[in-house]
């Protein structure tokens, strides 16, 4: 009884995921020429787009976080130095 060969699963990587992607959204190629390129079903393509689109608001909602965290360290480095210098003149009026 001879044992079925089955065929091993590819994987693509993320960067690859993103450029398939992007060919789509970008260039606009058609998504059906994708798959027929890269040998993969429709309704894979369609989860990968799915899993980009339900991550978007995170994906946004992180620049801005991070524009907001950027300035509040400026303002808190802008502080730090503040006390600094009122440290230092306090030590030298103690000193003398």
């Amino acid at each position: 009884m001879a044992k079925k060969k089955t065929a091993k699963r590819r994987t693509f990587s993320t960067e690859q995921k993103a450029a398939i992607l992007r060919q789509h959204l970008v260039d606009k190629v058609p998504i059906s020429d994708l798959c027929d390129k890269y040998k993969i079903q429709p309704s894979v393509f369609y989860s990968w787009q799915n899993h980009v689109f339900g991550q978007l608001e995170a994906a946004l909602d992180a620049g801005t976080q991070r524009r907001g965290r950027d300035s509040r360290e400026a303002k808190l480095e802008r502080e730090n130095e503040t006390l600094k210098a009122k440290l230092a003149k306090k030590d030298g009026v103690i000193a003398e």
